[in-house]
């Protein structure tokens, strides 16, 4: 079972940016690149039906076809992708954009573009961290990778 990290954005230079901030997290997670909603939907389908699972997924938010907060939403309603933490990549929003993907699409992060690399880099780990620890998986493994802080805070409690 391997975990895995979904980036989705219509536009190949800010998915090639997305490719160079992830990289920290290639000897541990899965990372799959997306340009449409619709092919982000069939990656996650093959995912789960392999039996693996989705940590995170980082969307941009407006996209041809059908938005990120809308894919966001269809993806937090269903049962099987509940879990997955989720950040919002945009640079064109208004106050109900972020209310909507705050409510109905349960995300955990809204970072606006340009974003700073060690930023993202930093979010991704707190919310990696919390997947890992809040769905069970055996989090050693992972030690190199976690956010140590959120790590220690919530294996406290």
């Amino acid at each position: 079972m391997s975990l895995n990290i979904v980036c989705i954005d219509d536009q190949r230079e800010v998915l090639a940016t997305l490719k160079k901030d992830m990289s920290v997290f290639r000897s541990f997670f899965k990372i799959s690149y997306c340009e449409s909603s619709q092919e982000a939907k069939e990656l996650l389908e093959e995912i789960d039906a392999k039996g693996d699972h989705i940590a995170l997924l980082v969307c941009d938010h407006i996209m041809p076809g059908q938005s990120g907060i809308d894919f966001l939403i269809q993806t937090n309603q269903d049962r099987r992708f509940q879990s997955v933490k989720k950040i919002l990549l945009t640079g064109l929003a208004n106050h109900q954009d972020t209310i909507k993907a705050i409510n109905q699409a349960a995300i955990q992060q809204y970072i606006e573009k340009p974003w700073n690399s060690e930023n993202l880099t930093k979010i991704a780990k707190i919310l990696l961290t919390e997947y890992i620890l809040e769905t069970g998986q055996e989090y050693q493994e992972y030690m190199p990778i976690l956010d140590q802080p959120t790590l220690y805070q919530k294996l406290r409690k």
